[in-house]
């Protein structure tokens, strides 16, 4: 109720539950004479409400006038980056192409020579990079981020790799006094793009409240996943999954070609049944235009199946499809080149079959129509 919009006299309901008719007078006249234990009945729950408009301003100030590293500008890392960059956060960016910072630059992130500079002049350092390899070197170089690091700075390692290289480079990112969280991310460039995208953290829960205002502009379905490297752990799974569904899905549309049936009817009938998925929602559309992409190559896909199987080997876990998969990208790989899209390995059954799986009306490139909002914490 606002005491601010009434007319002569208008009905004021307490906690009596009985109706009055006051008079028009003042807003303090109300409370006091109206309402005498006003204070004594809404006075806690103001200081509260108040008091936590206090800690938001104070804790939006401090992100606001943080500064944030972000390293490795690709297909995935850009769309991250830009997505902060529209929310005014301050950015150092660097990537072994400045050409793929031009953008970044003209709309305000600041561009650092090399890695080191970025961790110097940063509170946050995002590294997004296409290998362990690559990420080591960008990490442990003389002018790698580790030289640059200082006490109560954080790396937040965004690529997907292993747990032991995770933990490895996180023993001496503390060795400087700084803390680390892996959060890699899942559901494809389109929703990074939107600011919609999932991410896992593994971390302490200390250092995820810190980082947690920056994944939340990233990301929208934030999950704080437990120790560092576990999310990690978690990523490679998504992925192996992803991965599996993408050859049956290839393997789906191939034979109902084969069959004779319409692809755009079977297309649909899988979307609207139990065999529906993400892949196909996405990467089934962009194999039917024959654009086959989705902005995650081919070498991409290799790494992430083969850390998973390594996982479970060292775990002593007996798989029949994962090894099977590495055997069919390796295929791809040496066919139609490591920097093909992932959806390309249809053309691998496009290959033995003679059949052209495509179909009129689907779009060559998948994008995110969801508004972007805010992103919030995945409660267990």
């Amino acid at each position: 109720m606002c005491l601010w919009h009434y007319s002569n006299t208008f009905p004021l309901k307490l906690q009596t539950n009985v109706a009055f008719n006051v008079p028009k007078k003042k807003p303090l006249t109300l409370l006091l004479g109206v309402c005498p234990n006003f204070w004594d009945i809404y006075g806690i729950n103001l200081f509260k409400t108040f008091f936590k408009l206090l800690l938001l301003h104070y804790f939006e100030k401090k992100e606001s006038q943080m500064v944030v590293g972000f390293i490795g500008l690709g297909n995935l890392g850009h769309k991250l980056a830009s997505t902060l960059s529209r929310n005014s956060i301050k950015l150092v960016i660097h990537d072994i192409n400045k050409s793929r910072a031009q953008k970044l630059i003209r709309d305000g992130a600041s561009w650092a020579a090399n890695p080191r500079l970025v961790a110097k002049n940063c509170d946050q350092i995002i590294t997004c990079l296409p290998s362990p390899e690559i990420c080591a070197d960008v990490m442990e170089s003389e002018n790698g981020v580790i030289q640059g690091l200082t006490k109560g700075k954080i790396w937040i390692e965004m690529s997907t790799t292993s747990q032991d290289e995770v933990l490895r480079l996180a023993a001496k990112v503390k060795k400087k006094g700084a803390a680390s969280s892996d959060c890699p991310v899942s559901g494809g460039c389109h929703k990074a793009a939107s600011g919609n995208i999932s991410i896992f953290s593994g971390c302490e829960r200390k250092v995820f409240e810190r980082i947690k205002p920056i994944l939340f502009l990233m990301g929208k379905k934030i999950l704080h996943t437990g120790v560092l490297g576990s999310a990690s752990i978690l990523k490679v799974m998504t992925n192996y999954l992803a991965t599996a569904n993408l050859v049956t899905c290839c393997e789906a549309l191939t034979t109902m070609k084969g069959a004779g049936m319409d692809l755009a009817t079977a297309f649909k009938a899988i979307k609207i049944s139990s065999g529906n998925s993400f892949v196909h929602e996405t990467e089934s559309q962009v194999i039917l235009n024959g654009s086959r992409d989705i902005n995650f190559t081919m070498a991409l896909v290799l790494k992430d199946i083969e850390i998973f199987q390594e996982l479970a080997k060292v775990n002593n876990i007996p798989l029949d499809i994962s090894p099977k998969l590495i055997e069919i990208f390796k295929e791809g790989v040496s066919s139609f080149g490591a920097e093909s899209n992932s959806p390309s390995i249809i053309e691998r059954l496009e290959r033995k079959t003679g059949l052209k799986i495509s179909a009129p009306g689907f779009p060559a490139e998948i994008f995110d129509d969801e508004l972007e909002k805010k992103g919030f914490e995945v409660k267990l």
